[in-house]
């Protein structure tokens, strides 16, 4: 008999996921303009608070995109084609960085790193000597598919030496969940995306440029329109949007960044590496083993048997215990499991999906677990989660 309750839908995916009841609230109320000042008080502040979530006094602005709008608003107003760029690559979103970077003629130098490992700050400070035109250095925070947290902070370092060069930060999954103070560590571009700790639907991208980066800005060539963060900036300053406004998404961002605000940072941040550790020893308690060897707070990597196949396993999660986690990308597919541990997430959740993950090994007739080890990797998770540590 199992301890947890199946009955209700968990969504414990790295992005989207679950909201907040304050957040659907914002998003139900009834539609305004964006060109009203009752409006603008609601963008003023979120303007406002978005800075404390990024930790800089450089304004953040926002697209009406997914992350990747984000990415690539990033590039295209700070670069120019024919620059050359250096791109870390240990999973696919680090190649999404490569592939919009050539999609705009920038000459791309590779670090191609081990899927499940960080890169060597090392490696980066050799690419950047012996090519000292590189303009930006292109990295994950937090690699989403493959679970991996990069050292940005060591990199940063390496990088403020090159004074022509900037580095560039896709914090979509790393924002709430790891520290990323974006002034201190001297990170020129962060860009993130509103479907994960800012636990919002997908459909808006945020990217902030520290004051180096605005100056390459004055001098990128490449073309744009919509992502035009000049444009954005100016509209922003008198409590506007250069473009339609996504009304509902802001004014749910309101109330969900008041997590972020004061100790509310550091308190998602340690919520999410809680469960982290404590999803980790449950799956080690049955008897698996994690993908990543550097592993991010915001999402594990599950890594399978050969004789598991990932998509079966992943569906019968869904179909009969009614938890959605997600399975690998790429060369990865039907190899790891992902689990989020980002969004309004509760202990319950956090046992239940581990819960759920050895029933499912069970019930398609694998060695592990034993009905002792589930028990044992379920009631340890439950005690871990009352202390608050493990």
């Amino acid at each position: 008999m199992s301890i947890s309750d199946f009955s209700r839908y968990r969504l414990m995916t790295p992005g989207p996921v679950p909201l907040p009841q304050l957040a659907l609230e914002q998003m139900g109320q009834p539609m305004i303009h964006h060109r009203t000042p009752e409006f603008t008080q609601i963008l003023e502040r979120v303007l406002k608070k978005l800075k404390e979530a990024f930790l800089t006094k450089q304004p953040v602005m926002m697209h009406v995109s997914t992350g990747s709008g984000g990415m690539e608003s990033a590039l295209v107003n700070t670069l120019s084609p024919g620059d050359e760029v250096l791109c870390v690559v240990s999973g696919k979103f680090g190649e999404r960085w490569r592939d919009i970077a050539m999609a705009y003629h920038m000459k791309t130098h590779t670090i191609e790193v081990p899927w499940g490992e960080a890169v060597d700050p090392f490696q980066v400070r050799s690419a950047l000597e012996a090519r000292p035109q590189i303009r930006a250095v292109l990295c994950q925070a937090s690699e989403t598919s493959t679970a991996v947290l990069h050292p940005i902070q060591e990199i940063a370092e390496i990088v403020k030496a090159h004074q022509n060069t900037l580095f560039m930060v896709d914090a979509i999954t790393a924002i709430g969940s790891t520290p990323l103070p974006m002034d201190e560590w001297g990170i020129d571009v962060v860009v993130a995306g509103s479907q994960k700790a800012f636990m919002l639907p997908t459909g808006l991208a945020f990217v902030a440029l520290s004051e180096k980066a605005w100056r390459f800005q004055k001098t990128s060539t490449c073309p744009r329109y919509y992502f035009d963060l000049a444009a954005e900036k100016e509209a922003n300053s008198s409590g506007q949007t250069h473009f339609s406004s996504a009304v509902s998404h802001i004014r749910a961002l309101d109330v969900a960044l008041d997590f972020f605000s004061d100790e509310g940072l550091k308190r998602s941040i340690k919520r999410s590496q809680l469960m982290a550790d404590v999803f980790r020893a449950g799956v080690k308690a049955l008897g698996l083993a994690l993908y990543s060897k550097a592993p991010t707070p915001a999402v594990t990597a599950v890594l399978l048997p050969e004789e598991i196949d990932g998509k079966k396993l992943r569906k019968h999660i869904e179909e009969k215990y009614n938890i959605t986690v997600m399975g690998g990308q790429g060369m990865l597919t039907g190899k790891i499991l992902r689990v989020g541990h980002l969004g309004n997430i509760s202990d319950d959740d956090v046992v239940a999906t581990i819960e759920a993950l050895g029933l499912s090994l069970i019930d398609l007739g694998l060695a592990t677990p034993t009905a002792e080890g589930l028990n044992e990797a379920v009631k340890g998770a439950q005690t871990a989660l009352l202390k608050g540590e493990i």
